[in-house]
């Protein structure tokens, strides 16, 4: 499968593919500062980090940092599911579509 993995960005307009192993898109998070973009996947943990092969978004330390931007962990989200912004863009659409029909 084609995935945005660990050490893979979306900035600069490019998108650097890696091919491999892939965790499910809810236990999946993407940092949301302008810029980064980069996706922690627990399948491949993230070496900088030293966060082991395995571990939750929910089990990696509070101090832990994006190790691209630097970013906190409240500046994540789910790449699906509760919380995400895939959920957030349909609620926010449902929302549109509501004001414009009445």
């Amino acid at each position: 499968r084609l995935f945005a993995g660990s050490g893979s960005t979306i900035a600069g307009g490019y998108l650097t593919l890696m091919v491999g192993k892939m965790s499910q898109p809810e236990e999946m998070y993407q940092c949301q500062t302008v810029n980064c973009g980069y996706i922690y996947d627990p399948d491949r943990g993230e070496r900088k980090g030293k966060i082991k092969k395995g571990t939750t978004f929910k089990d990696i330390p509070d101090e832990w940092r994006c190790p691209i931007c630097g970013a906190t962990k409240v500046a994540f989200k789910p790449l699906a599911g509760p919380g995400s912004v895939l959920e957030e863009n349909m609620a926010s659409a449902t929302e549109n579509k509501s004001e414009t029909t009445t």
